[in-house]
């Protein structure tokens, strides 16, 4: 099966070029130019980082690199492309060519989004005065409507990626004091004055008139360390608040902060690695947990769940031997989901074993992120057995070629201790501390 891509933007100030599957079995020559086969590449292997697409021929020739584990479908994905350079247009391709560096390569990403703010749902929602299931002492619900959203249509919902939507709290990967780091979310609030204020504004009748907001005063303090989250507007050099009054934003993990402590069991900063659970890259019935390096994770965002996590709804650990995990956005991709139907979407999560999970976010073509949570289809969470928790997992842990000299005390060690063990289910890891 040959695969073909299509240009669709071109960034030259970050020299990012973005490219989405159009055709899987014939040969396409357009306006952005013709994409060949590669004599050598079989579609059938499933393989890592290394192995080669096709090339674009718009006007220099350029080998590409697949890097995710699974060939594009056609329409299914926008791939993220780093230009390093590009062969002459005269150049000839062969079998018997070697692919390696120094060749000049395009490394091609699955273009999932980040996590910066708060995320919309597929549907109109609304709001019904009944206690809510979500959020004790909540008054009321916010229930979706029938109606697929504005936003989502703008953001093409259609073609976009449905993944897994994962119960825990949010983290990201970014650079400080000159390292990849571990950053937790920490949302600036506005103080009593000030809140006070914003809630007698919200329950005015006049609330057609816009609030303002002095971000120098009105907010509680917080570290200098703190940023704030990449995607929220800014007005005259300071970001604006959401439409609930907090400033979404990100402080670094530090081992001597034990209001992370959770956060920093699943990093090791000397050695820059961090505790992945993710889809097996061979077997996408298989999970697997792994140390991945930091820097393999710069600039993404990921769900810490665990133990002392949001209730625990995967049932990991126990109070004795806490057990945490870091999870990608996007990791785990959803098959064979119904059309985007409010029942039919209803009827997959009642009554579908895939269904046993939180909710779904859809990574859209432009990096637009939308939901839909089993509570605004008037559904319960946590459920007793999560699609998560049915899978088998295994351990790889990649420690072979380096020295890991781990504290006797911290998770690392634990999992070094049963590396390449495979269990039935994620919660059958106990961890003997």
């Amino acid at each position: 099966m040959d695969i073909f891509v299509e240009c669709s933007t071109n960034t030259p100030e970050t020299d990012l070029c973005f490219f989405k599957v159009i055709r899987t079995r014939e040969k396409s020559a357009g306006e952005h130019g013709e994409v060949c086969r590669l004599p050598h590449y079989n579609s059938q292997k499933a393989e890592g980082p290394g192995t080669l697409l096709g090339v674009l021929r718009s006007p220099t020739l350029r080998v590409v690199e697949r890097s995710a584990a699974a060939v594009p479908e056609r329409g299914s994905c926008v791939t993220r492309v780093r230009r390093l350079t590009s062969l002459s247009a005269r150049t000839r391709l062969s079998s018997e060519v070697r692919f390696l560096s120094p060749l000049p390569v395009l490394l091609i990403m699955k273009r999932l989004g980040s996590v910066q703010r708060k995320i919309p749902c597929v549907f109109v929602t609304e709001v019904k005065e009944e206690l809510s299931t979500k959020r004790e002492h909540q008054p009321f619900k916010v229930l979706a409507t029938e109606t697929v959203s504005h936003k989502a249509l703008d953001a093409d919902i259609y073609s976009a990626i449905p993944t897994e939507k994962v119960d825990g709290t949010c983290c990201y990967v970014t650079t400080y004091k000159g390292q990849p780091y571990l950053w937790a979310r920490l949302d600036r609030k506005p103080n009593k004055l000030a809140e006070k204020r914003f809630k007698n504004f919200l329950h005015s009748k006049q609330n057609s008139k816009e609030f303002f907001w002095n971000v120098e005063e009105d907010f509680k303090p917080v570290a200098e360390c703190w940023i704030p989250a990449k995607e929220i507007e800014q007005l005259n050099g300071n970001p604006v608040p959401d439409e609930n009054g907090h400033i979404p934003g990100w402080i670094p993990v530090e081992r001597s902060n034990k209001q992370y402590c959770w956060h920093s069991s699943v990093v090791n900063y000397d050695f820059e690695i961090a505790l992945v659970l993710k889809q097996h890259p061979d077997d996408p019935g298989l999970l697997e947990i792994s140390a991945v390096p930091l820097s393999d994770l710069l600039e993404q965002t990921l769900e810490l769940i665990g133990t002392n996590i949001n209730g625990n709804p995967y049932g990991l650990g126990s109070k004795k031997h806490p057990l945490h995990l870091l999870i990608p956005h996007g990791a785990f991709q959803i098959k064979n989901l119904p059309t985007l139907r409010y029942k039919d979407l209803l009827s997959w999560f009642e009554g579908c074993r895939e269904g046993k999970i939180e909710g779904i976010v859809w990574h859209c073509n432009d990096g637009c992120l939308i939901k839909v949570h089993r509570h605004h289809l008037g559904l319960c969470w946590p459920i007793p057995d999560t699609y998560l928790n049915s899978k088998p997992v295994t351990v790889n842990m990649n420690l072979d070629k380096h020295d890991y000299a781990f504290d006797t005390k911290c998770l690392f060690y634990h999992f070094s201790k049963i590396d390449h063990q495979k269990f039935s289910r994620l919660k059958d890891i106990i961890l003997d501390v």
